[in-house]
């Protein structure tokens, strides 16, 4: 049983709703510094966000990916 299913709450500083999802903090961590969301992680190495913030942070990492398609003349697809 995973720490969503326990009902873990949102790592995001000042949130306290239920997490519902859950990512890699090495894949999301330019993205969170971009939106300018604190965290409220010690020692772990994952991310555990509440709707709301989930679709920030994956609004934003496909700004980033698209950006860097863009710099390498990769089309937008």
């Amino acid at each position: 049983m995973g720490k969503i299913k326990k009902g873990v709450n949102c790592s995001v500083i000042g949130c306290n709703e239920r997490a519902l999802h859950s990512l890699s903090i090495d894949k999301v961590q330019e993205a969170i510094r971009t939106i300018g969301l604190k965290l409220n992680i010690k020692t772990s190495r994952r991310v555990y966000l509440c709707e709301k913030h989930y679709k920030e942070i994956k609004k934003q990492l496909k700004r980033m990916k698209k950006v860097e398609k863009w710099k390498h003349g990769l089309p937008f697809t």
